[in-house]
């Protein structure tokens, strides 16, 4: 990958002599609109590389309000060529032939990003690109048309077929490394001695995709622990105290952190093909695991529950009990066992209520990681009221995780159910947390 990433270079530097850009000297520098419109013409190969670098280059100099400033332009001036469309509408009228017709909708900038990803690193630049992208569009929501172009190559160009699977271990580059313990979304690692507790012991695995222009910056990684049990609580998992299991003694592989490195990408889904190829794989290596599992957290819960508990009866509670989820941290560390008790017991409740029941405007499931399970085929397995005590877990879903179970056989069912019929596929010990629905 050196080597070719040199070779591109060489050619990229050469093309720009013959086209009368030089890395330094004359200091000539060219608007951006016109280095795009050069590039969009058509020239050859070495040339058209040379001027994606330069487009490139003229990006990293951009400040804030350039960069806005460049968006609009995508906007404005590299949407469909309007003639080209009317003609191929026309024709289309004509002889019903649709291949022109759909040549001529695509935007310009499309083939615009193509040319620029011919750059020797231009496919992270374009991922940078897409994630400066994201905090324009808080200004301009109409540069979301831009995004959509983005979405729609990125999903080509970082499709399953080009993803490569490796797993991440003590002996891993410590460039990598250095990325795993930056990008960790989940539960953060604190240093280098927590990294290697999640990465060396016998019944610990890592494993990350990559892509061939990202070779050392993963896509998205997940971290297992192999154990002989369902886990409730994460403290389980991570204590630098705990027993080493023998791999080959584990019967449940636990993916307990799935976290996404690359902002550029959000909305690539990766995550469904890397825990399915990471369980087969994993099967294969120890074939006495039988049970594949996550320990996830619940963002949107506490959210979700501050406002439900806005709502006298909402969901079933009375105001004793709306008053007891109320209390701040500071007053719940203070109730004796038996008010602890009776407010997991409320909490465990109003969490099968949010994952069951709670839907947003548009008629989806609530919870961003409960979609993200669900959709992939998974059920959910078990509420664990007090599973993350941490101040992040506390804060968002007051200390409750939740087990994702994933059974090969079922997959294609549950999927299916969650998508057509937005049915939440839970086990029996959830839907016994239900109460009666409010009113």
């Amino acid at each position: 990958m050196a080597f070719l990433g040199d070779l591109l270079t060489t050619v990229a530097d050469r093309g720009r002599a013959l086209i009368g850009f030089e890395r330094t000297g004359s200091g000539r520098r060219r608007p951006l609109a016109d280095l795009c419109e050069d590039l969009l013409s058509g020239r050859g190969e070495a040339s058209g590389m040379a001027l994606a670098q330069a487009v490139l280059d003229e990006w990293d100099r951009l400040d804030a309000e350039g960069r806005l400033g460049f968006f609009r332009l995508l906007l404005t001036h590299f949407g469909p060529d309007h003639e080209r469309l009317a003609a191929a509408l026309e024709a289309y009228r004509e002889d019903g032939d649709a291949g022109p017709l759909h040549l001529a909708s695509e935007p310009r900038r499309q083939e615009l990003f193509r040319r620029l990803n011919l750059a020797p690193g231009g496919t992270r630049v374009l991922v940078r690109m897409r994630e400066s992208l994201f905090t324009a569009m808080k200004e301009e929501p109409a540069l979301a048309a831009v995004d959509a172009d983005f979405r729609h190559l990125f999903a080509s160009w970082f499709n399953r077929g080009f993803l490569v699977l490796r797993r991440i271990d003590w002996r891993t580059p410590a460039n990598v490394l250095e990325k795993i313990i930056r990008y960790e979304a989940v539960h953060a690692i604190a240093d280098w001695d927590d990294l290697r507790r999640r990465l060396e012991p016998g019944d610990r695995r890592c494993f990350a995709f990559f892509h061939p222009q990202l070779i050392d910056d993963p896509l998205i990684f997940v971290e297992v622990a192999l154990t002989r049990e369902i886990p409730g609580r994460i403290d389980d998992l991570l204590s630098d105290e705990r027993a080493v299991l023998p791999a080959t003694s584990a019967t449940t592989a636990v993916f307990y952190s799935i976290s996404n490195c690359q902002e550029g990408l959000r909305g690539i889904s990766f995550g469904n093909f890397l825990i399915k190829q990471v369980a087969e794989d994993l099967k294969r290596e120890l074939p006495g695991l039988d049970v594949f599992v996550t320990l996830s957290p619940v963002p949107g819960f506490a959210r979700w529950l501050g406002r439900a508990l806005d709502e006298p009866g909402a969901i079933g509670l009375s105001e004793e009990e709306a008053a007891l989820l109320r209390l701040p941290q500071v007053e719940v560390a203070a109730l004796d066992e038996a008010g602890r008790a009776r407010r997991d017991k409320l909490l465990g409740h109003a969490m099968a209520d949010y994952m069951l029941r709670a839907r947003s405007p548009a008629g989806r499931i609530v919870d961003p990681v409960a979609r993200f399970h669900l959709g992939n085929g998974a059920r959910l397995e078990r509420i664990n009221v007090g599973g993350n005590l941490s101040p992040r877990g506390l804060r968002e879903a007051h200390g409750v995780m939740v087990n994702y179970r994933y059974e090969l056989a079922d997959i294609e069912a549950n999927h299916e159910a969650f998508a057509s019929r937005d049915i939440v596929v839970a086990s029996s010990a959830v839907k016994k947390l239900l109460r009666p629905p409010a009113g």
